[in-house]
């Protein structure tokens, strides 16, 4: 005969024992993603997923260096390609671990705020019958009536929220604490948020100018740019900006020697129809026009190299960025002469700021300072592949369809020369010469509208974590009952988060409550 136990442990017809339902399912699922320990993993993990953006050069901040790499790891570029690693912060999956962090941590603390809101509104709990089980207890007797004790009591904890049990005093202090945990983790997610709107909403892009020229605010001027997802061209501020000098402060002592130590761009720009201005660019020292930011975050020299064909016609002539490689500015650049006749000639090579050689190194650079400029730089005549239709960057050579020029011994012929010399080419090809050196500026333009959110956050952030670090919660019990021999009084202090010494708390409070004990008269 069955009874009503069989029936209720009788699985459900259709269904085995421990399966979920949809329904249920969902619901576990929710509970694990809103969890502190899921919310801590994919903090994490966006910590992670952010050591790549850092480690490989992206395509958003530095094109350049992005396609260099790209050339010097062609097996490597493929596979990071469809990995996304050279947009990192744009991938999917790293927006999918924003967005579930963003998920967990409002579903963490939205059920966090509902119960602190009513522990807010509770009374300190009943006093304990037992108060000598507490790990902070203390007696003393008195001829002063209970309610003259448990009045001084409520005077001495005015800083608590008191409530009052028969014979007893009831308080409790350091509600705070929670708050300030609470606030740590909405700045989480308000910074999250500060740099969601910023990467949606801004844009950063990078432009290189040869001193003494200049540029307006359009997207045909940048060298590179990376718009967010909801970036349209009208929130360009409408300015102009020219770069009217550059200075350098060298090192010429210690381990640092021939490192720029400090340096300072001079410009001159105009916002709008507005009058010119000029402002000294520097390291974080960016300037600020309407919503736009301009930041120096980099320089480099421009050799002044003049190409002449077989015609004597000059094909190429003016300032050609080179590309420090190392501290010392020694750079590497191409030179490309797509007019020349009776083929195109292209020059890929070294720039020394301060040229020395040694058998045992080869050509170096001593100084970054240009105290002995010199170039030495490879020869390519034929097709340099500028006629395709597809983009050619300006700092990559493409050699497939070209020919290495060599001397009569069959070794390569170098372009190797001082500031104000030149080199006649084999072959017919025409000249080379080097006709001075000018300096160039790395700018960075960029839009950050989430940036005062985001900050606002880290502030928050702050402020919360000092709360939750030294707002001890503390809960406190003073009864006094009337005996043969007096009043006897029980104090008690429990302390409700670790490291905190009750001891010196419970001993504080025993000589507040007698200070001012009257005898009977």
């Amino acid at each position: 005969m069955a009874t009503d136990t069989d029936t209720e442990q009788r699985p459900v017809e259709g269904r085995r024992s421990g399966e979920l339902t949809f329904r249920e399912l969902l619901r576990w699922s929710w509970r694990q993603l809103t969890s502190m320990r899921t919310a801590l993993v994919l903090l994490l993990l966006l910590a992670l997923a952010a050591i790549p953006g850092s480690i490989i050069p992206q395509q958003g901040v530095d094109s350049i260096r992005t396609a260099r790499w790209q050339e010097d790891h062609p097996k490597l570029t493929p596979v990071y390609e469809r990995l996304g690693l050279f947009d990192v912060y744009s991938s999917p999956w790293f927006a999918a671990i924003y967005l579930l962090l963003m998920v967990s941590l409002v579903g963490c603390f939205v059920p966090r705020i509902a119960v602190y809101l009513k522990a807010l509104r509770a009374r300190p709990p009943v006093t304990p019958h037992r108060l000598d089980r507490l790990p902070a207890y203390a007696t003393y007797t008195t001829a002063e009536e209970p309610d003259a004790v448990l009045a001084r009591a409520r005077r001495v904890l005015r800083r608590h929220r008191v409530d009052t049990h028969d014979d007893s005093l009831a308080a409790e202090r350091g509600y705070l604490r929670e708050a300030g945990n609470l606030l740590f983790h909405v700045s989480v997610l308000v910074v999250l948020v500060g740099f969601a709107v910023g990467s949606l909403l801004g844009y950063r892009g990078g432009v290189i100018l040869v001193v003494g020229n200049g540029m307006s605010n359009n997207l045909t001027q940048y060298d590179d740019f990376d718009p967010g997802s909801l970036f349209t061209p009208d929130q360009l501020d409408p300015f102009y900006l020219d770069v009217d000098d550059f200075d350098v402060e060298w090192l010429l002592e210690g381990n640092a020697r021939g490192q720029a130590r400090a340096f300072v761009s001079h410009v001159t720009y105009q916002e709008g129809s507005g009058e010119p201005e000029e402002y000294d660019l520097r390291v974080n020292h960016p300037l600020g026009i309407g919503d736009t930011e301009v930041f120096l975050i980099g320089h480099g020299y421009a050799p002044v190299i003049t190409i002449r064909d077989g015609n004597g016609d000059v094909a190429y002539s003016g300032p050609t960025v080179f590309l420090p490689e190392d501290q010392s500015f020694q750079s590497i650049g191409v030179v490309k002469a797509p007019d020349a006749r009776p083929t195109q000639v292209g020059l890929e090579g070294w720039f020394y700021p301060t040229y020395a050689f040694t058998r045992e190194t080869g050509p170096f650079s001593v100084l970054g300072r240009a105290d002995n400029p010199a170039i030495s730089m490879l020869v390519y005549a034929g097709d340099l592949g500028m006629d395709d239709a597809s983009p050619q960057s300006v700092y990559a050579l493409d050699k497939s369809r070209a020919d290495l020029v060599t001397k009569d011994d069959g070794q390569p012929f170098r372009v190797d020369l001082p500031v104000g010399e030149q080199v006649k080419l084999p072959d017919g090809l025409g000249t080379v010469s080097f006709d001075g050196v000018e300096r160039w500026n790395k700018i960075q333009i960029s839009q950050t509208p989430g940036k005062w959110v985001a900050l606002s956050g880290v502030v928050l952030a702050l402020i919360g974590l000092l709360g939750s670090l030294f707002i001890r919660p503390r809960r406190v019990w003073v009864r006094a009952r009337r005996g043969a021999e007096g009043t006897l009084v029980e104090v008690a202090v429990l302390d409700r988060s670790a490291g905190a010494d009750v001891d010196a708390v419970l001993d504080e409070l025993v000589t507040a409550l007698r200070a001012d004990e009257k005898e009977p008269t």
